[in-house]
């Protein structure tokens, strides 16, 4: 029973390293041409580029070889990053305050974000990998996923400087920017009203319950929003509360544009 169990057991590990290697010979033989492509950028020194796909696990298990790997180039990214969405938010939204572009950036740049961007690229079916980073599947890692990603712009800011780097933001990423500057949970709408109220006007704004409609279980609310007596937004939700920050939404809106 044991010596069977041995054997699967080394059957496993074989079947895995050759998987391991033909992945790898995939990676190297055939070269970043298409994953470059799908970038949108063409890298002069494509181990610039090697080098942000390379994971510790990988370069520590050819310690002879003394491969460079990503974790330097993560350190850039990070920086480099932090930069290019800062000048967006403070070009783009000139109305925000700063702890708004701070909320929006931190959303921006979390984990979750960046490699949600990174698998839209594919970046893990490019990374350099150890055997044991490959058998608990690294390439679907977010904390991975994310760091290369950082690496990569990081290793395009080297090749080809600030302005090829912030081309690569804009093309992949910085949509997800502008998404986040439009929902509800990145913004208190009420909050920024009583901000806006009372820079520019002096007084708090006033919330009224306009109507109500629909059985106690499914209640559709209308608010109504007031600076100096003036009528400024309506709002509809399931709740009071939600109506009142449609109605916030709807007041900002007006002000801006007026």
């Amino acid at each position: 029973m044991r010596a069977s169990s041995s054997k699967n057991s080394t059957g496993l590990k074989s079947f895995i390293s050759r998987k391991f290697k033909k992945k790898l010979k995939d990676i190297l033989e055939h070269g970043y041409t298409e994953f470059e492509s799908s970038l949108g950028y063409k890298f002069k020194k494509k181990s610039l580029l090697k080098e942000a796909l390379t994971h510790k696990s990988y370069a520590h298990e050819r310690q002879k070889e003394c491969l460079s790997f990503n974790e330097r180039m993560e350190f850039l990214g990070d920086s480099v990053l932090e930069l290019i969405i800062s000048e967006y938010l403070f070009t783009s939204y000139p109305e925000y305050t700063e702890a708004d572009l701070s909320r929006i950036k931190a959303y921006t740049v979390q984990e979750a974000t960046l490699a949600e961007t990174a698998k839209s690229i594919n970046i893990g079916k490019y990374l350099l990998l150890g055997k044991g980073e490959e058998i608990t599947r690294g390439r679907e890692k977010d904390s991975l996923l994310a760091d290369a990603f950082e690496a990569l712009l990081a290793a395009i800011y080297l090749d080809g400087g600030y302005k090829k780097a912030r081309d690569f933001i804009y093309r992949h990423l910085i949509h997800r920017t502008d998404e986040l500057s439009t929902k509800n949970f990145v913004f208190d709408f009420k909050t920024k009203l009583q901000e806006v109220a009372q820079a520019q006007f002096g007084v708090l704004p006033t919330y009224v319950i306009h109507k109500e409609e629909g059985p106690e279980h499914e209640k559709t609310f209308e608010v109504k929003v007031f600076i100096n007596n003036d009528y400024l937004g309506l709002g509809k939700g399931k709740t009071k509360k939600a109506a009142a920050q449609k109605a916030a939404e709807a007041a900002l809106k007006k002000i801006k544009k007026d």
